[in-house]
């Protein structure tokens, strides 16, 4: 009989609450999980591409049969996730182009950063601006929307917290240096890592800080939130786990192969290895690793060509993730294996969003890709 540890239970619980026909915002959540309950399938082809005219960073959302991107052209891009049709296209107007800020789509409003420090909002139906909202850095974080509120960083070193239906000023948090990553929010708490080497929990209701750890290292990627911990990986070649409870590391994982940093942002695998949870996350060292969750030791290392600063998806036991070789690879989440590959022929460093059965991912060339 197995025994089942209480995080691995409450992983399965919130894992099961993922809306299968949708993928909302950049990891899918507001957690940052990178998991669905939607299963594409095992065999998967090119339903249809889109070309976007510039490179696509951005990660897709997926809502109510709607496919929302943003791209390099300063274009925010609406398309219909079974044929691919346009159906609409949103300028961000000059230089606003959009580099790895992520649709995030709630209420019917699409919410986007550009990287001439404006976030937009804009109607999902017909892609009208309804308000935009001035920063003083580039935005390449994507939202969070939580409760009304739309958190989001900015290169001017600053969290904000705006009102999703105005676009009004609820608070902002001045860090010590840009503010790259996507907030995850779980229970009314922001969970952010920093280019000032230092992770913080916000309080969602009036910003206020209820504690920082120090990681030692520059952070790019955001953390991913499962239970009472937080996962993350650093410019300093590591993975950390933090015990949000506690306030303090619970493990932190460096390959003893090779040291390269971590960019891209980590999923949890709560389906393929029995009763264990896996961390899954792409490295500058061209591999995507497995690492199981209790315990911070590794569980199998996948080898690309080329970085993979891509963030995994999880569906189904399998791992989705682009690489910067130009393929999207598709794993098994127990052993690692390539089951699936497909070559785009650029770079992939968006990551897969998946929903009603459809892996959808652009390409640095410019194509936006449904397979299915």
């Amino acid at each position: 009989m197995l025994s089942w540890s209480p995080l691995f239970l409450c992983l399965v619980s919130l894992s099961a609450q993922t809306p299968a026909t949708n993928w909302s915002q950049f990891r899918g959540d507001p957690r940052l999980t990178g998991v669905t309950t939607s299963v594409p399938p095992a065999a998967l082809t090119v339903r249809w591409t889109y070309d976007a005219g510039d490179a696509i960073e951005s990660s897709a959302a997926i809502v109510d049969g709607g496919v929302y991107v943003g791209s390099s052209k300063g274009e925010l891009l609406a398309l219909d996730l079974e044929t691919g049709a346009l159906r609409w296209k949103y300028a961000t107007g000059d230089s606003g182009f959009i580099g790895e800020s992520s649709p995030a789509v709630s209420n019917g409003t699409v919410f986007v950063g550009d990287l001439a420090g404006t976030i937009h909002a804009v109607g999902a139906r017909d892609g009208k601006r309804l308000w935009t909202f001035k920063t003083d850095g580039e935005v390449k974080s994507s939202a969070a929307v939580v409760d009304g509120v739309v958190l989001i960083g900015s290169y001017d070193t600053h969290l904000y917290a705006l009102d999703s239906r105005t676009g009004k000023l609820r608070w902002k948090l001045q860090t010590d240096g840009p503010v790259h990553a996507t907030p995850a929010v779980s229970n009314g708490v922001v969970y952010i890592g920093g280019c000032d080497e230092r992770f913080r929990a916000i309080r969602v209701a009036d910003g206020k800080v209820l504690f920082e750890i120090p990681l030692g290292s520059y952070t790019g990627a955001s953390a991913l939130v499962y239970g009472d911990r937080a996962f993350v990986g650093t410019f300093d070649a590591e993975v950390f786990a933090i015990d949000l409870r506690a306030r303090k590391i619970a493990w932190r994982y460096r390959d003893p192969d090779r040291e390269f940093p971590y960019y891209s942002s980590a999923a949890l695998d709560t389906t393929s290895g029995g009763s264990r949870a896996v961390v899954i996350i792409g490295g500058r060292d061209k591999a995507i690793h497995a690492i199981d969750a209790a315990s911070g030791k590794a569980v199998w290392k996948f080898v690309t060509r080329a970085r993979v600063d891509s963030s995994p998806a999880v569906a189904g036991g399998r791992v989705y993730v682009g690489s910067s070789d130009g393929r999207l690879y598709v794993l098994d989440g127990a052993t690692g294996r390539k089951t699936w590959e497909f070559d785009a022929g650029d770079a992939i460093t968006a990551s897969p969003a998946i929903a009603a059965g459809r892996v959808v991912v652009g390409a640095q060339d410019g194509r936006l890709y449904c397979f299915g």
